[in-house]
């Protein structure tokens, strides 16, 4: 890990920024060091302008070292194109680390005050060395806007979320859950490079991104007798252009740019509901022999497992043999996350006991569930035809994600503590936390007051 306080030096009251020049730039920057004041006494405030003045410098050398490729290639044009990219992004960061926020000349001439221009050429006057260097001429063009914002499309700036922004989001996921999300991000951005084109990403402007809304609207509200698309499913889309758009920028060190998608989203008015299963029907259709004909005994079991644990279907296809603690005194199942797979949210770690026919599901697999293990839709799909296809779902709005609603009713039916319910379905608790949430005796306990009634027999 680096260290917290790498290139600063404190000098009286307050901190500089030194640093070496790596030898593999000084070809490209001729001083040994470089030092400047950060302008505080606050250790807290030097190390966010040393993390600034940090990139902008690594971004600067690079950029430099790329412009002296030899551009005749196709490859050292790539290499060019991405050093005119990060020379952007090095004069955000430095006017940043000064206090500024970077604008190329012309809009600085046309929107600052003459103040603030002022201020900015004392800060480079104050830099200024008896010769001219290469790191001078940067901070000049950093503070006086003279770096040009790079010409990058709608598609490049998705490659760079994708393979340099989002990467923290990416790494706990499963290659499945990789796949969904590049999916889901992927769709908002290709309707809009449909309706609008690939332009340049600094090109987008309010007219565009009203005209992809009004585009929504319509497909909301269709005129033609096709079926409505819902408002979620829109306001994710267009949530996604919003959040591309910032985290680009950010990325760049331009934090303070207006985004174009800023306040449009729909009202979702009708949010679907899904209904839980009624205690009787789960005792007459589902938990009898041979309600799922021929179906596999794995999803026939997960099914199973569902009922008495209200976890999420994808939580329990999810489990290794690890998470299945079948010889504990009282059994029980973990939700954890693993590696190279996401859960939901850290609200959903928890500790299940096993009881009724959940429990007879869970010694009947008691390795887990690996044929359907980060196949999620592969599950869903196979669940969804059995029970459609045997009458198994009591309306058209029930789904098997009916059982988890069902056993959230039946917990509150049952006089259940808000703060158990909350900690057995893995929801977020708006209040204090105290303990562990119970012993699994008691959990244990908790379950039974409303668990099925099932025999051996029923099992199959």
């Amino acid at each position: 890990m680096k260290k917290p306080d790498r290139y600063l030096i404190k000098r009286g009251s307050y901190w500089f920024y030194k640093r070496r020049i790596p030898k593999q730039y000084r070809a490209f920057d001729e001083r040994e060091f470089i030092r400047k004041t950060l302008g505080t006494p606050s250790l807290e405030i030097a190390r966010l302008r040393r993390d600034a003045l940090e990139q902008a410098d690594n971004d600067f050398w690079t950029s430099m070292a790329f412009h002296n490729d030899d551009t005749n290639s196709s490859e050292a044009q790539d290499r060019v194109r991405s050093g005119l990219a990060r020379k952007y992004k090095a004069a955000c960061s430095r006017a940043l680390a000064r206090g500024f926020v970077y604008a190329p000349a012309e809009k600085l001439v046309e929107q600052s005050e003459l103040s603030e221009i002022i201020d900015r050429i004392k800060v480079i006057q104050s830099s200024q060395t008896t010769v001219p260097t290469a790191s001078h001429e940067a901070e000049t063009a950093a503070l006086l806007g003279g770096v040009e914002e790079p010409s990058v499309t709608v598609w490049e700036a998705f490659d760079t979320y994708c393979s340099e922004i989002a990467v923290g989001d990416l790494i706990n996921k499963s290659p499945k859950q990789r796949s969904l999300w590049m999916k889901t991000k992927k769709r908002g951005v290709n309707y809009f490079v449909d309706l609008i084109g690939d332009k340049p990403i600094a090109d987008i402007n309010r007219d565009d991104a009203l005209k992809y809304y009004n585009w929504w609207a319509d497909r909301l509200i269709p005129k033609n007798g096709e079926k409505p698309l819902k408002a979620n499913t829109a306001n994710r889309d267009i949530g996604n252009m919003r959040q591309l758009y910032t985290a680009y920028f950010k990325h760049l060190g331009d934090d303070g740019r207006d985004n174009p998608f800023r306040n449009l989203s729909f009202k979702d008015s009708s949010p679907t509901r899904i209904p839980p299963f009624e205690d009787d029907w789960v005792r007459n259709k589902i938990i009898v022999p041979g309600a799922f004909g021929d179906l596999n005994i794995e999803a026939s079991s997960i099914v199973y497992a569902l009922i008495e644990t209200g976890c999420r279907p994808s939580e329990i296809a999810n489990l290794l043999p690890d998470d299945i603690k079948l010889d504990a005194p009282v059994p029980f199942i973990r939700i954890r996350p693993k590696q190279g797979m996401e859960i939901k949210t850290e609200s959903s770690i928890r500790d299940i006991p096993l009881v009724g026919i959940s429990l007879k599901a869970l010694q009947n697999c008691p390795d887990g569930f690996p044929r359907y293990r980060d196949k999620n839709d592969s599950l869903s799909q196979i669940l969804m035809k059995t029970f459609r296809a045997r009458g198994l779902f009591p309306t058209k709005d029930h789904v098997i994600y009916s059982f988890r609603h069902a056993f959230e009713k039946r917990m509150l039916e049952a006089g259940l503590d808000y703060g158990f319910r909350c900690m057995i379905m893995g929801h977020r608790n708006t209040r204090p936390k105290y303990g562990d949430g119970g012993s699994m005796e008691y959990r244990r306990d908790q379950l039974m007051k409303f668990a099925h009634p099932v025999v051996a027999a029923q099992y199959g």
